[in-house]
């Protein structure tokens, strides 16, 4: 029994560090495809409404989603400035969570966070005015779910610009990195929608948005996000056991294959036709 002692700790340690090592490269292909993604949704959102815009044909908004537009009443405002900044969000936010900006480039980095906590408290400002004004056109329980991220973003996007200013660099991080998760939440509703709609044919969705899948849909957008989030930011904060690291890896690679599939055919058949457009018009 003696001589096992001496090469059991060390294979504990062996396996621990390949559950580490599988994690860490699990979340940064993850990282990495949520970067790409997001950035090309970012751009897309930005294309098409500076598009509609540009050639005076608000109206196309509500092609999107209806009752986004409607003529001389202030809820356009808001929702026009939730799109406009939400773009640039998903643009920004994927830079700030570079660590080599952040360590190379810190004042680039506090600047850029700052044009970017700014973006997200009037994402969320626009939005829940637009709530406040015209109501979703899902009713009382979308209301209730995008009235809560939108809650949520100004929650995150104040915790993170004090941790910042306080010099508590883990808890900004952290916060951070929640605000991304939520930011990213407007592209993973679309993302949803569309696998929801090929695989399912949209059963439970209704022209209202009122169906089973659209109430769900009302919250699962973001709460998920959350909670891929926190995997990130209590794997930072102490060592796990190998079953958790291992997973949070297979939880990551699905999440992350699900993202490659889905960014492949939107930007095949939405996004990038729309962003070649804006760049021809300008």
């Amino acid at each position: 029994m003696e001589t096992l002692q001496p090469t059991t700790a060390p294979q504990k340690i062996k396996k621990a560090t390949k559950g580490t090592a599988l994690l860490r490269w699990t979340s940064l292909l993850l990282v990495a495809t949520v970067w790409l993604s997001a950035g090309l949704f970012g751009l897309y959102i930005l294309a098409f409404y500076a598009t509609a815009l540009f050639n005076g044909k608000l109206e196309q908004w509500n092609g999107v989603l209806p009752g986004l537009y409607t003529p001389g009443s202030s809820s356009t405002a808001g929702i026009g400035l939730h799109f406009a900044t939400g773009g640039i969000i998903l643009v920004l936010g994927s830079i700030q969570l570079m660590e080599a900006v952040r360590v190379r480039y810190s004042g680039f980095h506090r600047w850029v966070g700052r044009v970017y906590v700014l973006c997200s408290l009037l994402a969320a400002i626009g939005g829940l005015v637009f709530i406040m004004i015209r109501g979703t056109i899902g009713g009382t329980v979308m209301n209730i779910g995008f009235g809560l991220y939108g809650i949520l973003m100004l929650v995150c996007s104040i915790q993170t610009i004090r941790h910042a200013r306080a010099g508590r660099i883990s808890q900004h991080r952290a916060w951070a990195l929640r605000l991304y998760a939520l930011a990213i939440g407007s592209w993973l509703y679309r993302m949803d929608y569309g696998f929801w709609f090929m695989l399912t044919h949209a059963a439970g969705h209704t022209d209202d948005f009122s169906g089973p899948f659209d109430q769900v849909m009302a919250f699962f957008f973001y709460l998920p996000n959350l909670l891929v989030a926190e995997i990130f930011i209590r794997s930072g904060e102490r060592r796990l056991s190998t079953a958790w690291n291992i997973g949070s890896s297979v939880v990551l690679l699905l999440i992350t294959l699900f993202l490659l599939t889905g960014t492949y055919y939107f930007t095949k058949f939405y996004w990038a036709p729309a962003i070649l457009d804006w760049f021809s018009v300008a």
